[in-house]
Parts: C-alpha cells; structure tokens; sequence
C-alpha cells in the first residue's frame, strides 16, 4: 500500500514538528513546510533519526512563489496530497500583546498575514494535489482564543483572560475560513476541520502552556486522520474548563 502523503506547513519545532512525527508514526510521508532550510533541514533529520519518512520542503506561507514551487515540487514527486496541515502561525511578530485598544495595526497585518492569509495562498495551491487523493484531509491549526463562543462564555477561562486582538481575531477569521473551504467541498470526499491544540508550552507563548507539544499536536493528527464518516466543518480539540478538567471535544465558534 502506498503511503499516504501529508504536508504539515511550520513544522520545524513546535506543534508542527509533533504533527509532523505523529503523522510519520501513522505510516504517512511527511513533507517539513518550512521557511528556513537549516532549521527545516535539521528537523527532517531529527525525524528520520526517529525512523520517520520525512523531507523538507522550502515554504514561506506568506510567499506565493514560495508556495506555488512547492505545490510544484508535491506534484513531480508523488502526484498528490492526501493531508495538508495549516499549522503555521504567530501570535505576534513584532512581539507585541497590548490590550485592544493599543493594537499595532503594522503588527495585525503581519499576524494576519501568515495566519489568514497564508492559509489561504497554501490551501488555493493544493486543490489539484488533494483532488487526487482518494480522500484529503485539510486540517487548519486554529485556537480556542478565536472562538467567540469561549471568548463570551463566562464558564470558561478565557472570558477572565485578557486578549490582544491580532491572534484572537486572525484565529477567528481562521474559524470561517474552515467553514468556507469545507462548504465548498462538501460533495467531495475532502473533509476540512479546524483543530485546537490547547494552551500549549511552546516557543510561541514562551513556554507558558500547561500542554505538552505533543499533545498540541494530538488535536491535528485525529482531524487529519478522520474516516469517511467524519465531520468536516468543525472545531475540535483541548476543551478547557474553568474546573481545571478538559477532555477534547467540539468547541463552538
């Protein structure tokens, strides 16, 4: 059987790099979408130290030659794509995390130019490639801080937390964005689900996250490998409760 094909975009640490071993471990071809060849080279080789099929593929989200030759590269070398996994993101490139109303809109755009945006330029380059597949999975790493249901919802911890709205609001845009692709794609058998990894102990919040990235990456893995009868056009993921317990779970929009 031939194995299936997964490309996971940001996946030289982190989350991605997680998602990137798990898929390996499920028997898939990992392809390492990342911006700088050292650090997506050195974890191609931390994968395939761990036995794992892995290879780096040059891809900078917010570069639409960049995404385009590596839509050409998939096409040459296997023909399809049988997962693509949105994971890359930031919450902040210039590091900032004001309250809303002190917003750097430079920043917002940068934010939303990899979280949206990027999503965006990766998804509309790969449809030929996931066509293909028997039955892609597009799997869009979103996060609870962009559900506004969570966000207004008083049982839950992040209605207490103060937010800056560069991340919420780009996840939220995230959010729809799902729903979109997985209406558009709903007479097929590609399935596109949003996944919450959690509050996850990573580089990207400064390691302040009570997750471990392997279980951030949990969430992804499960959407990307979902059978036929499936959802599509969902969030699912960490569910945290102000109780202290969670579980994984639908969670609203």
């Amino acid at each position: 059987m031939t194995a299936k094909i997964a490309l996971v975009t940001g996946a030289n640490k982190g989350i991605g790099f997680e998602t990137a071993g798990q898929l390996a471990a499920a028997g898939m071809t990992v392809l390492i979408g990342a911006r700088d060849e050292g650090r997506g080279r050195a974890a191609e080789q931390a994968l395939r130290d761990g036995g794992a099929d892995a290879h780096f593929v040059q891809l900078d989200v917010t570069d639409a030659k960049s995404v385009q030759r590596a839509a050409e590269r998939i096409e040459a070398e296997y023909g399809r794509l049988d997962v693509l996994v949105n994971n890359a993101g930031t919450a902040s490139v210039a590091r900032l995390r004001g309250l809303p109303s002190q917003t750097s809109l430079a920043d917002m755009r940068a934010v939303y130019e990899i979280n949206v945006f990027g999503i965006v330029t990766v998804t509309n380059a790969m449809p030929p490639l996931l066509r293909r597949a028997e039955a892609a999975r597009i799997v869009n790493v979103s996060s609870e801080v962009g559900s506004i249901t969570s966000q207004t919802d008083p049982a839950s911890p992040l209605s207490q937390m103060p937010a800056s709205a560069q991340y919420p609001s780009s996840k939220a845009a995230v959010n729809m964005l799902t729903a979109m692709y997985a209406k558009e794609l709903k007479d097929t058998p590609i399935k596109v689900n949003a996944a919450n990894p959690g509050y996850t102990d990573t580089d990207f919040n400064d390691h302040r996250g009570f997750r471990s990235a392997a279980e951030g990456a949990e969430p992804s893995v499960y959407l990307a490998t979902l059978p036929a009868g499936g959802p599509s056009g969902i969030l699912w993921g960490h569910i945290w409760k102000a109780d202290g317990s969670g579980g994984y779970g639908q969670l609203g929009w």
